[in-house]
């Protein structure tokens, strides 16, 4: 993912028009300032090669809110994978909504602080942050990660968009090669572009799922229950748990 050499003069050309000079397309991301999905379109400001590793800094401008993003990018010279670091800003501050209980709350905000500094980190914590969600709420057989989702997927009472995001998990982390992530869903290791920052968006939704929607739904239900009972009528029927 290292952008291409540019001339001194094309990276100033780049910085006065307030757009990089060279592009390169990448993933659907959020950008750590306002939390809007963006496509990556990273410029090279310089590249460099040592006995361990192709070393790169990049620069972009949130198409969003117009505001720089740097990052340090980190190829072994014997492997495929980027580590990515973020420069500026430095971590993610990602919110988390109030419904949302501990530890899982905890743990999202950990893994968001993290993620500039350290993807495989913040993949570890959100992997062990989802595994137990489907455990506690989903109440799904303890087993590895990858089995857990297939047992959840099987049962088809998730909305497809969640579905489908969590199914991908597996694919976007490459788990047939790194089977260790469904084994020890905790463990520190390494993560394939943007696998980091999915795992936040599918806890995002899940949150979403499990935590918010039954919460804005409960209010609502409080709510028209109160009327009810001011004009001498029965409640709702409760909802099988």
């Amino acid at each position: 993912m290292g952008g291409s050499g540019r001339s001194s003069r094309d990276v100033l050309r780049s910085r006065r028009s307030g757009r990089p000079a060279a592009v390169s397309y990448t993933s659907l991301v959020k950008c750590p300032h306002c939390l809007e999905g963006i496509h990556e379109n990273w410029a090279a400001v310089m590249n460099y090669t040592d006995l361990e590793a192709h070393h790169g800094v990049q620069w972009m401008v949130c198409p969003e809110c117009k505001r720089y993003l740097l990052r340090l990018t980190r190829q072994p010279v014997t492997g495929s994978l980027v580590n990515v670091s973020f420069l500026y800003p430095r971590s993610t501050a990602r919110p988390v909504p109030t419904d949302v209980p501990e530890p899982f709350r905890g743990d999202y905000l950990e893994a968001s602080a993290v993620l500039g500094d350290s993807p495989k980190a913040s993949a570890a914590l959100s992997r062990r942050n989802l595994q137990h969600i489907l455990r506690e709420e989903a109440k799904v057989k303890h087993a590895d990660l990858s089995a857990e989702i297939d047992e959840i997927l099987k049962r088809g009472t998730l909305p497809s968009h969640l579905a489908d995001a969590i199914d991908a998990i597996r694919q976007i982390g490459n788990f047939a090669a790194h089977p260790i992530k469904s084994q020890t869903s905790g463990a520190v290791v390494e993560v394939e572009p943007g696998e980091a920052e999915w795992l936040l968006d599918v806890l995002d939704s899940a949150f979403d799922f499990w935590f918010v929607q039954p919460a804005i739904l409960k209010l609502k239900r409080d709510a028209l229950n109160q009327k009810l009972s001011n004009v001498g009528k029965p409640p709702l029927k409760a909802s099988p748990p």
